[in-house]
C-alpha cells in the first residue's frame, strides 16, 4: 500500500507551524498510543506512521527536502526507490527514545506521560549510531530509469561475540542500584514554590537501566565493533544534483544494541556531452548547415539512450525550437503536481561559414540579389521577440 502524505497523517496544512506539527502528532500519539490500544496492531501502524510522519516534518532540513520530492526524497518506499521506512525493524522503544519530549516527560510514554509501559516509570536511554553519508555519481542514463547501487561502508556494526550487549556472557549485567533499572534519577527540593522534583539521566547507568559487570573482550564492552558492510541501495528515477536520499537503519550501529544512525546518499550528477538538463526537461543546441535550414531535410538528435530522426521543414529559423514530448527524464516526485516525464527540447541555429572558395562565394553572390534572401518583417519581429525573451 503507498504511503500517505504525511500532511495528511497528521492532519495540518502545508503551511502548518513546527508548533502545530507538533500539537498534531501528540494528538495522534496519544490516540493510537500501545498502552491505550493493547494488542492493536492497526493503531500500532498508525502509531508508527504517525512518529515517521513526524519525524520528517519537526525537520526543517527533511521537511524541505519531502516538500520537493515527496516520499522518494526521503528514500520512502512510495517513491518506487526500495528504501526502508521509518518504522521497520523499529520497536516501540525505538520510537518512544527518539520522540519521548514530545510529551512532557523523557520517556513519552501514555501512562502520566512518564513512562513507557503506562506504569508511571520513566523510559530507559537508547544509543543512536551516528549518520554516514556516501556520494554517488550518475549518469542521465541511471537518473532516466533509476539504479541500484552498492556501496562497501567501513562502518561500526553489532559485535557478533555479545550481539550487542557488550556484556561477556548471559549474566553480564546487572540492574543498575542507583536507578534501580529507570535509567532516570528524580530529585526532590524545597524551593520558594513548594516541593518541586526534577529528573535526571542516572550518571552511573547513562541511563540504560542496568550495568555491564563483564565486559565483552571482543568489543569491550561497548557492542560495537569497527567493520564493513555491503548495503544495497535503490535510488529512484528523477533525483537530482544534490539531492540527498536518506536510508533508515543504514548507518553506524548503536551501542549497546541502540538505534542504528541513517545512510545519507548524496547525489552527483555527470554532465552529458550533448543533453543540458533543465529539471525535468533535456535540451539540445542543433547546428544546422544553412542549405539544410533553408531546404529542410532529416537529421539525427541524440537521446538519453539512442538517437532520434527529427525532420527539418524548409525555412527553418535560428531560434527555433523542436519539442520531443516523453524524451525527458522522469519526475522524482511520486505523487502530487507535475507528474510524468519532461520533455527534450530542440534548440535550433543555423551555421554560418566563416571562409568561403571562390565557387561558394559566386554562388551566394548570385543570390543576394534575391527578395527571397531578404529577410521579411515578420520573421525579423519573430527573431527579435525571442532575443528580447532572453533577457526579460
Amino acid at each position: 500500500m503507498a504511503k500517505r502524505d504525511y500532511y495528511e497523517v497528521l492532519e495540518v496544512e502545508k503551511t502548518a507551524t513546527p508548533d502545530e506539527i507538533k500539537k498534531a502528532y501528540r494528538k495522534k500519539a496519544i490516540q493510537y498510543h500501545p498502552d491505550k490500544n493493547p494488542g492493536d496492531k492497526e493503531a500500532e501502524e498508525k502509531f508508527k506512521e504517525a512518529a515517521e510522519a513526524y519525524d520528517v516534518l519537526s525537520n526543517p532540513d527533511k521537511r524541505a527536502r519531502y516538500d520537493q520530492f515527496g516520499h522518494a526524497g526521503m528514500g520512502g518506499a512510495a517513491g518506487g526507490g526500495g528504501f526502508e521506512g521509518f518504522g521497520q525493524g523499529m520497536s516501540m522503544d525505538d520510537i518512544f527514545s527518539m520522540f519521548g519530549d514530545i510529551f512532557g516527560g523523557r520517556g513519552g510514554g501514555f501512562g502520566g506521560f512518564g513512562g513507557f509501559g503506562g506504569n508511571g516509570r520513566p523510559a530507559q536511554r537508547k544509543f543512536r549510531g551516528a549518520d554516514l553519508r556516501v556520494k554517488v555519481k550518475l549518469n542521465l542514463k541511471d537518473i532516466s530509469t533509476g539504479v541500484e547501487k552498492k556501496f562497501k561502508l567501513k562502518k561500526y556494526v553489532t559485535c557478533s561475540h555479545c550481539h550487542g550487549s557488550g556484556a561477556e556472557g548471559n549474566g553480564g549485567t546487572e540492574t543498575c542500584p542507583t536507578c534501580h533499572g529507570t535509567g532516570s534519577i528524580t530529585r526532590t527540593q524545597q524551593s520558594i514554590f513548594g516541593m518541586v522534583q526534577s529528573q535526571s539521566v542516572c550518571p552511573q547507568c547513562n541511563g540504560e537501566g542496568k550495568i555491564i559487570k563483564n565486559k565483552c573482550k571482543a568489543c569491550s564492552g561497548e557492542g560495537i565493533v569497527y567493520g564493513e558492510e555491503v548495503v544495497e541501495v535503490k535510488i529512484p528515477a528523477g533525483v537530482a544534483e544534490g539531492m540527498q536520499l536518506s536510508v533508515n537503519g543504514k548507518g553506524n550501529a548503536g551501542k549497546h544494541n541502540g538505534v542504528p544512525g541513517d545512510l545519507l546518499v548524496v547525489i552527483e550528477e555527470e554532465a552529458h556531452p550533448d543533453l543540458i538538463r533543465d529539471e525535468s526537461d533535456l535540451i539540445y543546441n542543433l547546428l544546422l548547415s544553412v542549405p539544410t535550414a533553408a531546404l529542410g531535410g532529416t537529421v539525427e538528435i541524440p537521446t538519453i539512450d539512442s538517437k532520434v530522426k527529427v525532420k527539418i521543414e524548409p525555412g527553418t529559423q535560428p531560434g527555433k525550437v523542436l519539442r520531443l514530448r516523453g524524451k525527458g527524464l522522469p519526475n522524482v516526485n511520486s505523487y502530487g503536481y507535475n507528474n510524468g516525464t519532461g520533455d527534450l527540447l530542440v534548440n535550433v541555429s543555423v551555421y554560418i561559414p566563416e571562409t568561403l572558395n571562390k565557387e561558394e562565394k559566386q554562388a551566394l553572390e548570385k543570390m543576394q540579389g534575391s527578395d527571397n534572401f531578404k529577410p521579411n518583417t515578420s520573421i525579423k519581429e519573430k527573431i527579435f521577440k525571442k532575443f528580447r525573451n532572453l533577457f526579460d
